[in-house]
């Protein structure tokens, strides 16, 4: 993605979310895993609110369990893969059945393996990619710290929940906004 994309208004109409790997038996050993499922949950609500596609996914289900069972009602499909790039166990074939929405806002655990190589398949297939820090999990924060900087090399936005959230709403008069505020109030401070 050059600058002149990266610098680009992120349309929800444009848009799919990828919640990757969000497993209870892994969100236990994240940093800071209750507050990145949290941000992961608010992402989805706005998405649905929105109308932007939300899918998740699961590694190696059998071995580490569903996706936290509270993500899974908000997604509307859930890939199970073996791969830690999702792209090669069937995510960009789904994507291409929601009518072709080239840009995708990711988040996920762990970010410097599943997270990263899912994000870094989307950006090989041409996909605009913005990744929602927050909503990111490592065992250990240095690991966040540099998956984030590694996707930032490759050309993804590094964004907050709140950027994305104002920039699909694109404007106060929006139908939703209120009910996106709402969630936005909602978020712990800190």
């Amino acid at each position: 993605m050059d600058s002149q994309a990266r610098a680009a208004a992120l349309r929800a109409e444009r848009c799919t979310l990828v919640l990757v790997d969000y497993q209870a038996r892994l969100l236990p050993a994240i940093h800071q895993g209750d507050q990145v499922l949290a941000e992961a949950l608010r992402l989805a609500d706005v998405a649905r609110l929105l109308d932007v596609p939300v899918i998740g996914t699961e590694q190696n289900p059998a071995g580490l369990g569903p996706i936290v069972e509270a993500l899974r009602q908000r997604c509307a499909s859930t890939l199970a893969k073996m791969h830690f790039d999702a792209c090669e166990d069937g995510l960009l074939e789904w994507l291409a059945r929601q009518g072709g929405r080239p840009d995708v806002v990711i988040a996920g655990c762990e970010a410097h393996v599943c997270l990263l190589q899912t994000a870094l398949g989307l950006r090989r297939a041409g996909h605009a990619l913005w990744v929602v820090a927050p909503a990111c999990g490592s065992r250990r924060a240095a690991d966040h710290a540099l998956a984030m900087q590694r996707l930032r090399d490759a050309g993804a936005v590094i964004a907050s929940a709140e950027m994305v959230f104002f920039e699909w709403l694109h404007d106060c008069r929006h139908a939703r906004f209120k009910e996106v505020l709402t969630l936005v109030k909602q978020a712990p401070v800190g």
